[in-house]
């Protein structure tokens, strides 16, 4: 089938484009499923599933939160864990003087 796109009015030309980013998307769909069905398969010839090696062997989930290492001692609720932007109250505390290991818990 061949098209004269040159002929088709402005009309047709927008309802091809969008047929065709339809077909796109159903086709990428369709490849993906393909591709892990076809990863599934390649992990089990040697007795893994896929979210064994997808993830390097780690347990699925999320890190552990980093436990704190200063703590404001003006309020001891207030902890950092040296990550990140430092929180008001350090900078603060560093700006009156004191060094940051006089913050560490």
């Amino acid at each position: 089938m061949t098209l004269n796109l040159a002929e088709m009015s402005r009309k047709d030309l927008l309802q091809l484009k969008t047929d065709v980013d339809e077909a796109l998307k159903s086709a990428e769909q369709r490849e993906r499923l393909a591709a892990l069905k076809a990863a599934e398969q390649a992990a089990a010839e040697f007795g893994f599933s896929l979210e064994e090696i997808s993830n390097g062997g780690r347990p699925a989930g999320k890190r552990s939160k980093a436990a704190p290492k200063y703590r404001n001692p003006a309020n001891p609720e207030e902890t950092w864990t040296g990550r990140g932007r430092k929180p008001h109250w350090i900078h603060t505390a560093l700006t009156s003087g004191a060094d940051i290991s006089d913050l560490e818990i």
